[in-house]
């Protein structure tokens, strides 16, 4: 009940439960220690089934986390972390990977991997659009600048900006 409460459309806090559901890593030692991404935790399989046992599942599928092959069963299979983007920033050279379910067999998805690809070279996308409308903008701003000072000195008012 308390993570279909959460509210997932704000940004990603530093602590509370959106963060440990996020970035919480999993860790080869039974229980609950401090992780290497400075928030969240590292935990292990004995919490991982305690997790699926007291909500009733099967597999925990979590990502967030480069793996080499693309992804990496632990805790005895009962948790998969995948990681879908190949060659991670450009530097990883991990594979990327995707999992499929099919019918009941929720324990045992179809892996997909798949490696990087070469980007296309391709100029900068400027929308020359948008940024004549920024330009409009502040040359508008600047004559109601330069009118309000103009009346100031007429007035001797203050501007109202």
């Amino acid at each position: 009940d308390e993570i279909a409460r959460v509210d997932r459309f704000r940004e990603i806090p530093d602590t509370g439960i959106m963060c440990e559901l996020l970035w919480s890593d999993p860790k080869l030692s039974i229980g609950i220690g401090r992780s290497l991404r400075g928030v969240a935790c590292n935990f292990g399989p004995d919490i991982t089934e305690n997790f699926l046992t007291r909500n009733k599942l099967k597999l925990l599928v979590r990502s967030h986390e480069v793996r080499d092959e693309g992804y990496s069963w632990e805790h005895g299979r009962r948790l998969i972390t995948v990681f879908s983007a190949p060659n991670y920033c450009g530097m990883m050279r991990n594979q990327g990977a995707i999992l499929r379910f099919q019918g009941q067999q929720i324990s045992s998805p179809d892996i997909v991997q798949f490696s990087a690809v070469e980007a296309p070279k391709v100029a900068p996308y400027f929308d020359i659009k948008n940024i004549m409308r920024v330009i409009s903008a502040q040359q508008q701003r600047n004559q109601q600048l330069e009118q309000a000072e103009e009346q100031q000195q007429q007035n001797s008012q203050p501007i109202k900006y």
